[in-house]
């Protein structure tokens, strides 16, 4: 097959293409790496400079073409959506991939159309959720992507739920889940990730990793802090990830910051800890995703607490002491104090990225039968 792939080039504070990292680099890398041409389209919100990638595979073929959006860049995005289709069209694809936001998905949904080939959106969070969302015309955009695709496939039960409810689909709605890549996240030695990461040996240490905002839920962890440094004085609570500005980080000499992480410093992090907690609100984004976290926690072995929101409260609920309702410090604070003694590590099928990514081939392929008959 040959597939083209369309998506925005930075998402949860990672580069697509330089960090090989997650979701959207994955759904074309599976791909090529079964033996199919794949020519991924970036539009780079945060870039000043176009670029064009190879990425050497086994098997297959994957390129990337990154198109800068920022600064006076923007003032050429007519001129470069009109050269993206152009490319996408000698290209000749089989079938078109559209994910990461309305923009993508609208493109591909659009081009996909020109060119009489079928078209799938990838719906990797709720995207209604998202600011862009508030632009005008923007939802309608999204609508239209969902109703023009010949398949949706959504991160979440929920999400798919949420889906087929509200844009009435006659297209096949599959669930992927994210994935976690096991040659990274994997048990480790903890004392030796502490020394890593110069982090107290013998203490006990609980924390999270990723965005530190109120839209995550971190204002939780903070409250629930503050009430277990007074009763644990061997405890430690580590956080990494960006700041949001008007949340300042815990004050203290048993708060450790570590900045913003590569994904194998991550993977250290949490094989350090004694308790890692995934925190998401109650909210139109918390609901429908799929805290890719939690995967990558319980792969390495590291024992977690949740809010009690959307897959999680699925997932986990044959484990309610784990989980603690969103915004409700007190519970979050039980929560812990279970885990510290307790250490109880959910048994969950935890898949890497080309076990997810396998199941969607034939799909494609039947796809492209279908629409050419």
């Amino acid at each position: 097959m040959r597939i083209a792939f369309l998506c925005k080039r930075h998402y949860t504070g990672k580069d697509v293409i330089t960090d090989r990292f997650g979701r959207l680099y994955e759904i074309p890398h599976q791909l090529a790496l079964l033996g199919h041409e794949v020519k991924a389209w970036c539009l780079d919100y945060h870039g000043n400079q176009d670029e064009q990638l190879q990425h050497d595979l086994e098997s297959g073929y994957l390129t990337w073409s990154s198109t800068a959006l920022k600064g006076m860049c923007l003032l050429r995005l007519p001129a470069n959506l009109f050269k993206l289709k152009y490319n996408i069209e000698t290209f000749k694809p089989d079938i078109i991939i559209g994910a990461s936001d309305i923009p993508h998905v609208f493109l591909a949904a659009y081009v996909a159309k020109q060119l009489n080939i079928p078209s799938v959106i990838d719906l990797y969070d709720n995207f209604e959720s998202f600011g862009q969302a508030r632009i005008p015309c923007f939802k309608t955009l999204l609508k239209y992507a969902i109703h023009q695709a010949h398949l949706v496939i959504t991160v979440s039960q929920p999400l798919k739920e949420k889906v087929q409810r509200d844009y009435s689909l006659i297209c096949p709605v599959y669930v992927m889940t994210n994935g976690v890549n096991k040659n990274i996240f994997s048990i480790g030695i903890k004392h030796i990730a502490r020394e890593i990461l110069e982090l107290p040996l013998n203490a006990k240490l609980i924390g999270t990793a990723g965005g530190l905002s109120r839209t995550k839920g971190v204002d939780t962890i903070y409250a629930a802090w503050s009430e277990l440094e007074q009763k644990y004085p061997d405890l430690h609570l580590i956080l990494a990830g960006p700041v949001e500005a008007s949340l300042p980080l815990p004050s203290g000499n048993r708060v450790h910051y570590l900045g913003v992480l590569s994904e194998r410093d991550v993977v250290t992090l949490f094989q350090a800890l004694d308790v890692g907690i995934i925190s998401v609100q109650d909210s139109a984004f918390g609901h429908y995703c799929f805290p890719q976290k939690m995967y990558e926690m319980l792969a390495c072995g590291l024992a977690i607490v949740a809010s009690d929101v959307g897959v999680m409260s699925g997932l986990l609920h044959q484990f309610p002491q784990l989980l603690y309702k969103a915004n409700d410090s007190a519970q979050l604070t039980k929560a812990l104090e279970y885990q510290l003694i307790q250490d109880i590590l959910p048994e969950l099928s935890i898949l890497d990225w080309r076990e997810l990514v396998a199941p969607i081939e034939p799909m494609l392929k039947e796809l492209i039968i279908s629409h050419s008959h």
